[in-house]
């Protein structure tokens, strides 16, 4: 492991050292090095992830998949968006939009004097302990992505954002990216607000992050994967994911839907809303089969998010 982060560590600073830091010096943006060296990081990490996709959910999407791929341009589509989220294109752009708002958040709290808490803080045993550290902050985090999924489905207006992502009938490994950039954003904004309340460490949030997209990437697969009864009450499987993006479940029902969790089931279990069923139903959402358009290329995929947002908040 020690040589696999040493080299990971000389590759991560050859890139900014060879590519990002000079780029910011010919624009006159060195004021945000330290940001640069962070986003240079997070963008190596998302081409370690895609390669991984590549090389273990392709062929497990390969040799026990849940139905035949019969749309491949729906598939190239959401590749898009993958290379977006995972190579740092999006992250450069929330980066730009998010650093005031954090700047502004941290002289609100300063001028009243608060400081800001950590889990280690609260419990300081969790500053000795790194791997239990990282389990509270990933039991934290994964906490707050069941209730803002549940938020997405709740309120009309976010879900015409968020139906982009459930709008996919040819749902892949692939397919965890494909989400409106608007969606994208308040979630990303949420994140980032939750993170610098609870502290959690640079280092720490990066490898959380890696390790909730691999396992997000996985339950999108097509496959016919399951964990077996007490796994699938561990962690989301393929199979259960698939029930919440089933056509009739992704925004209907008491709940608005069913299989929240991100990473972990508990939270369906605990608050009502898991569905541990078997079979592989068909994915998307039950207008498209009346017709509904929510377009077939990232910029239509994106205008007609618009479009059903501002009849939502019209009506």
């Amino acid at each position: 492991m020690s040589a696999i982060s040493d080299s990971f560590a000389l590759v991560h600073a050859w890139l900014f050292e060879t590519i990002v830091q000079p780029a910011l010096f010919a624009v006159g943006a060195m004021q945000f090095v330290e940001e640069a060296f962070l986003g240079t990081e997070l963008a190596l990490w998302g081409a370690l992830q895609v390669l991984v996709m590549l090389l273990v959910l392709r062929p497990l999407e390969a040799f026990i998949a849940a139905e035949p791929r019969v749309d491949a341009r729906a598939v190239r589509t959401d590749v898009i968006y993958t290379l977006l989220a995972r190579l740092g294109i999006l992250q450069i752009f929330f980066f730009f939009l998010l650093l005031p708002l954090e700047s502004e958040l941290d002289a609100a709290l300063h001028s009243v004097g608060i400081m800001r808490p950590t889990l280690e803080t609260v419990v300081p045993f969790l500053g000795e302990n790194p791997l239990l550290a990282f389990l509270a902050y990933l039991i934290a985090f994964d906490l707050f992505g069941y209730w803002i999924h549940r938020l997405q489905h709740r309120f009309d207006w976010w879900w015409a954002l968020h139906a982009l992502h459930h709008s996919q009938r040819q749902l892949t490994f692939w397919s965890d990216s494909r989400n409106h950039i608007l969606d994208d954003l308040i979630v990303t904004l949420a994140t980032a607000l939750v993170v610098r309340l609870i502290g959690v460490p640079p280092g720490q949030f990066i490898a959380l992050a890696a390790f909730a997209v691999l396992i997000e990437n996985l339950s999108h697969a097509n496959t016919r994967l399951w964990f077996g009864a007490v796994g699938e009450r561990l962690m989301v499987s393929p199979r259960f994911h698939r029930w919440h993006h089933a056509i009739g479940e992704g925004h209907e029902g008491p709940h608005r839907g069913v299989n929240f969790g991100v990473l972990f089931p508990c939270w369906d279990m605990l608050f009502g809303t898991a569905d541990f069923r078997a079979g592989t139903p068909e994915t998307g959402i039950r207008d498209q089969l009346a017709g509904a358009d929510y377009g077939r290329g990232w910029w239509a995929q994106q205008y007609l998010g618009f479009v059903r947002l501002w009849r939502s908040l019209a009506s």
